[in-house]
């Protein structure tokens, strides 16, 4: 029946939820959120209780876990003292601290946030979460692929192909982190070579597309008023060919991030001229908007609704 199909959201609205649920009522619990603040024990058992109820889900778990600390992180830290033999008080602390590190460009303080990340295995034994917290930090204190290595076998070991640990390295890899763009197509390579369909990195060649359509940008001169030129290139046209083939299709991309995925082809499509399939990407991101890509631009609600409003 029409009164029980689900509507698309009326205004773009930036959801770091993506389209958890579940999540999005946690945040909206949390001090600022639209609900108001609530007593700190309860916001604890709800935050609790919305990664118990992940399971094994690992790829949901992570998503879960990475909102929440980059959301309430001072809840993080005060649960970990109330609770520090937690796994989940311990795993929030420690990605807190990582993403605190991602945007500052240091961990405040190194040890401390390793010996959390390590902390949090040792009481999740099967977990990768606190695994791909680990390499996110070794990354953001620009450890070499040696330090790396071992840490990428023990994620490797729980969920081959975890989402957070291949964006961390590719990240990591490429001309914007500690490598370039050799370095990261290599990596890209390698893991196109044995990717199953369907996983949740699926995102990697398309980003890979749109993080050198940037650079380009960026570059100023020649470079910038090449990039218009940039998707007619075969290397950057086949992933998005592919993914404009396969990410529409419903049931195709099954990961917690999905929804960031489709923004991500939203932008391609839309700043590549291909409007009418950019304008069926748009509708099925349903108004959740990501900051990445849209941020290169500006503001990223205000972009993302200008190429929503060209591409119909």
């Amino acid at each position: 029946m029409a009164i029980f199909r689900r509507r698309t959201a009326g205004a773009p609205r930036l959801a770091p939820e993506l389209d958890d649920a579940e999540l999005g009522r946690v945040l909206r619990a949390l001090p600022g959120g639209a609900a108001g603040a609530g007593p700190q024990d309860i916001l604890m058992a709800r935050a609790e209780q919305l990664l118990r109820d992940a399971g094994t889900d690992w790829d949901r778990r992570g998503h879960r876990v990475t909102v929440l600390a980059g959301a309430a992180p001072s809840l993080a830290r005060r649960w970990r003292l109330r609770d520090p033999g937690s796994a989940d008080a311990l795993v929030l602390h420690a990605w807190a601290d990582v993403l605190n590190g991602r945007l500052t460009g240091r961990l405040d303080d190194t040890a401390a946030t390793l010996d959390t990340c390590r902390r949090a295995a040792d009481a999740a034994p099967a977990d990768p979460t606190p695994w791909v917290a680990l390499l996110a930090a070794l990354c953001v204190e620009r450890r070499t692929s040696a330090a790396l290595a071992p840490v990428w076998e023990e994620i490797a070991a729980r969920d081959p192909w975890n989402r957070d640990a291949y964006l961390t390295v590719f990240v990591h890899l490429s001309p914007d982190g500690q490598g370039s763009q050799a370095a990261q197509r290599e990596f890209l390579d390698d893991v196109l070579a044995v990717m199953p369909p369907h996983m949740p990195p699926v995102c990697l060649p398309l980003a890979a597309a749109v993080g050198q359509y940037h650079r380009e940008l960026g570059g100023g001169g020649l470079r910038a008023l090449l990039a218009a030129r940039h998707w007619e290139q075969p290397q950057n046209a086949c992933p998005l060919d592919r993914a404009a083939a396969q990410w529409l299709r419903p049931g195709y991309l099954r990961h917690a991030a999905r929804v960031a995925d489709l923004n991500l082809l939203a932008y391609a499509l839309a700043v590549a001229g291909r409007t009418e399939e950019a304008g069926r990407a748009f509708e099925a991101t349903e108004n959740l908007v990501c900051p990445w890509p849209w941020r290169h631009e500006g503001d990223p609600v205000e972009r993302y609704a200008h190429w929503r409003g060209r591409c119909g």
